[in-house]
């Protein structure tokens, strides 16, 4: 998962080099859709959680990572603003589901804020305050998605993302109308559909189908620490794909906010939240 969402950063920046954002959510849902949509099927008692699920991450969450990739040039800087989805995460599943929150769970939450507080500092990344800001966005619909998660334990993963295809690509066809088809934007060419079919496939089927399955098994203050690696990840392969400078205060921020994700796994592990647990 943190292998597939670490590349996926270059994948979306590529896919967008010749595609509309919004053109590349559509064809990410639709190649997600076309891959699942036969599991598709009405669910008793969960279409509220499947529906809400699908807005959420297959239309917002989707539309604020393609604009906040349209606004900034310091990929590698987006994939450390987007780690904030951890603490806010175990903040929603302490608030809404009552799993605990330890000293040290809320002490790695601050570090994790603190930690992408400092890039707001580097003057490489001043400019792209904007493009940051849409991935804290983003990683807030990531966090509230992870609570519907735990809500569709009996849900198979196809029927899942079925659906999230089928109503993301309905909620991005009117932004792509607007903005972008009936302005006459070129036709996405086979390099950007092949970066955008990683994206719906590898990022979203693989990376967070896999979160799912674990959220589906285990509580989140479990699970969620262990997407650690993901921006380690993003942020060598934008530096060596696209010669962005890795600054100190990059550097010094994605130190502390790592650091701070990683004590909250310590304190997880400590407290032994495993299995079911979440009270």
């Amino acid at each position: 998962m943190n292998l597939l969402w670490g590349f996926n950063i270059v994948a979306v920046k590529l896919s967008l080099a010749g595609a509309g954002p919004f053109t590349a959510g559509v064809l990410r849902q639709l190649i997600l859709f076309a891959a699942c949509g036969t599991a598709l099927r009405l669910v008793p008692s969960r279409m509220r959680e499947l529906l809400a699920f699908s807005v959420m991450f297959g239309g917002l969450f989707i539309l604020l990572v393609n604009l906040s990739l349209v606004h900034a040039d310091n990929v590698g800087a987006l994939a450390i603003a987007g780690q904030l989805g951890v603490p806010m995460a175990l903040a929603l599943a302490w608030a809404v589901l009552g799993e605990r929150v330890s000293r040290l769970k809320l002490a790695g939450m601050l570090l994790a804020f603190g930690g992408v507080g400092v890039l707001l500092f580097d003057p490489h990344i001043l400019d792209e305050r904007v493009g940051l800001l849409l991935p804290v966005a983003a990683s807030a619909i990531w966090a509230a998605g992870s609570l519907i998660q735990r809500r569709l334990k009996d849900v198979p993963l196809r029927t899942i993302y079925a659906w999230l295809g089928l109503v993301g690509a309905a909620l991005l066809v009117p932004f792509a109308w607007v903005w972008e088809w009936r302005a006459g934007a070129a036709a996405p060419g086979f390099a950007s559909v092949g970066w955008i079919a990683y994206s719906a496939l590898g990022s979203t089927l693989g990376g967070h189908g896999g979160m799912t399955w674990l959220l589906q098994r285990h509580s989140i203050g479990t699970v969620v620490p262990l997407t650690l690696g993901a921006p380690v990840v993003g942020v060598a392969v934008s530096a060596l794909w696209f010669g962005t400078p890795v600054t100190a205060a990059m550097v010094a921020g994605g130190l502390v906010a790592l650091a701070g994700v990683g004590l909250i796994g310590v304190a997880g592990a400590r407290d032994g939240q495993g299995g079911t647990d979440a009270r």
